[in-house]
């Protein structure tokens, strides 16, 4: 049958093993210097292993492989490695909304008289959402509001929006706004961290934005940031991406888009902090 399967170019791998303990099925193991998928049993295609790896080396594809099977994954690689990987495995299915696999890991615990670690963390008072991926954590980040900020009117700020569709699988590379632009490519969450994104990372520049974790059709999105390069002849590309290790995938992408294309320009990286703080900026290809 075909379906999702991480892949890795063993030419970009640099056997750091970042990619690993994002991986709680057991399916990467770094063996002769090379992160490998060790089995497509194993894989559940979900591709949370992909923010993880800093070279861009790791990525979905679709090909024939044998049928997922989570009861197997359970028996022969999560249990045995103790509750604290089972807690990672359940919160990772849950994080994915793969509710069936995760129907079928419970079952299997019950079945065999092992406790959900989940259910024990919250018991003690710990919330789960306190592990597994860190973009999916829950953190409160209200702060006092004082009466004579909420007394004072909003001034209207003009947007620096120039325009429309946004979205990577919607936007058209040919057209007019993309010619020759500094194009700003940021992840979702973004916009909604900063409060002064428009005025200080987008004005000036074409957007478009993307979620390298729960968007689909990767491959396409390489294809239409090529595209953006070589038919659009963007000047240079701005990767905006939040603190999540998930996010990561995104300047993966602009760097694959990179090496396909035909013209060169320089890619620039800046992290920004879920409080809306930027954290870093650099360069990541010229």
């Amino acid at each position: 049958m075909k379906r999702q399967i991480i892949t890795i170019d063993e030419s970009k791998c640099t056997g750091c093993a970042e990619c690993i303990p994002a991986c709680p099925e057991g399916a990467l193991q770094v063996i002769d210097g090379k992160a490998r998928l060790v089995s497509d049993l194993f894989c559940d295609g979900l591709g949370a292993c992909i923010g993880h790896c800093p070279t861009g080396a790791m990525q979905v594809e679709t090909r024939e492989a044998e049928p997922y099977d989570e009861r197997r994954v359970m028996a022969e690689s999560i249990v045995k490695a103790g509750p604290n990987v089972i807690a990672a495995h359940l919160r990772h299915l849950e994080e994915h909304g793969e509710s069936g696999y995760l129907r079928a890991a419970l079952d299997y615990l019950k079945e065999q008289g092992i406790a959900n670690p989940l259910e024990a963390q919250t018991a003690n008072g710990h919330a789960h959402h306190g592990g597994g991926c860190p973009g999916s954590r829950m953190m409160d980040l209200r702060q006092p509001v004082s009466s004579s900020s909420s007394a004072a009117p909003a001034a209207k700020v003009p947007g620096e929006l120039r325009q429309w569709p946004i979205q990577l699988h919607l936007i058209t590379p040919i057209a007019p706004y993309f010619r020759d632009s500094d194009l700003l490519l940021a992840a979702d969450c973004v916009a909604f961290a900063m409060g002064g994104f428009h005025g200080e990372m987008l004005r000036g520049k074409s957007l478009a934005i993307a979620c390298p974790k729960l968007d689909t059709g990767m491959d396409r999105y390489v294809e239409k940031l090529t595209a953006l390069i070589d038919m659009a002849g963007v000047a240079s590309i701005t990767v905006a991406i939040m603190e999540v290790p998930c996010c990561g995938g995104l300047t993966a992408l602009a760097l694959q888009a990179l090496e396909r294309a035909s013209r060169k320009v320089p890619v620039r990286k800046i992290v920004v902090s879920v409080t809306g703080e930027v954290l870093a900026e650099e360069v990541v290809a010229c």
